[in-house]
């Protein structure tokens, strides 16, 4: 049997304007027909109104405006959070998920023919985006929450049982933020160091956590420490997983690590933190939201929602 182990730093026991003006001619001319045009004897004061628009330009302006009043909101948050740059929105999703495949060498025997959650460092796109995920709950920091909302940056969390329990709230308010809560055992154990039953006591518990405390069974796991083995792959797959994330860098307050030997970010890439704070990090969650955005947005990246490519 084939033990798959990586490296984690993680320490935890419209319409256009000439078919409008040509709506508001037509307008005009039945309008004079039926002679409902101004009579200067008429005693009443006339009334300004404004210009007519058509369903479909009035639907554009809307929309414009929106757009507006979002990048304005934008642009203030990331003055009012210290970034360099504002953040850049990500491109729709696509209509046609990509397929999501298990990376070179990071199988397990049997992998494909027993159809086991897929394994994964990236996602194939020719978008430059890339997703942030953030594990175990370590840290609870509500100025992270504020941060995020604020900055409407998306991201995925993966979850330790015992490390949530104490403030199941401070997640739910994450959660309806539109966050999506996924799978990080009960315990965040060696997984290969289990046998296949101990291994379905972290995995499948802790579905059983999540669905109780937040109305839903995630379809991602991520295994503690980045390794697995076949045993873990087949748990997973019984308790409801699909998919199995791992990371190609990990950002951290005061720096980056990363997976590939040039050191550089790429389409698709998935980047991994952690729940942590001033007691194991040079600085605050915040700050490593700050040194991830100011990274990826100077490299014309933008961070889009792991779950829309899946």
């Amino acid at each position: 049997m084939r033990t798959v182990v990586q490296k984690d730093k993680s320490r935890v026991g419209g319409t256009g304007g000439r078919t409008v003006r040509g709506g508001l001619a037509v307008l005009a001319v039945t309008a004079l027909a039926a002679g409902c045009t101004h009579n200067p004897t008429d005693a009443r004061p006339a009334t300004v109104r404004r210009p007519f628009l058509a369903p479909a330009a009035r639907a554009l302006d809307a929309y414009a405006t929106r757009l507006r009043a979002a990048h304005t909101a934008r642009v203030a948050a990331a003055k009012r959070w210290h970034l360099k740059q504002v953040p850049l929105t990500a491109p729709p999703p696509p209509a046609k998920k990509p397929r999501i495949t298990t990376r070179e060498g990071f199988e397990v025997d049997g992998h494909e023919e027993l159809g086991l959650p897929p394994v994964f460092t990236t996602v194939p796109t020719k978008e430059k985006i890339v997703f942030l995920t953030v594990d175990d709950g370590a840290e609870k920091d509500p100025a992270f929450l504020r941060m995020m909302r604020e900055l409407k940056v998306p991201y995925t969390a993966f979850l330790t049982g015992f490390l949530i329990k104490e403030d199941y709230g401070y997640f739910k308010k994450m959660q309806a933020d539109g966050v999506t809560l996924n799978n990080h055992t009960l315990h965040h154990p060696y997984l290969p160091g289990l046998s296949r039953a101990g291994q379905k006591r972290e995995i499948c518990g802790m579905q059983k956590i999540l669905a109780r405390h937040y109305d839903k069974r995630p379809t991602l796991f991520r295994p503690p420490y980045g390794s697995y083995d076949e045993d873990t792959l087949r748990v997973a797959k019984s308790c409801g997983i699909a998919y199995a994330p791992l990371w190609a860098e990990e950002v951290f307050a005061d720096h980056w690590e990363y997976r590939e030997r040039d050191r550089d970010l790429h389409p698709g890439d998935i980047v991994l933190s952690h729940f942590r704070g001033r007691r194991h990090w040079n600085g605050t969650m915040c700050d490593m939201v700050r040194r991830f955005l100011d990274k990826v947005t100077a490299e014309g990246y933008a961070v889009a929602r792991l779950e829309d490519y899946l």
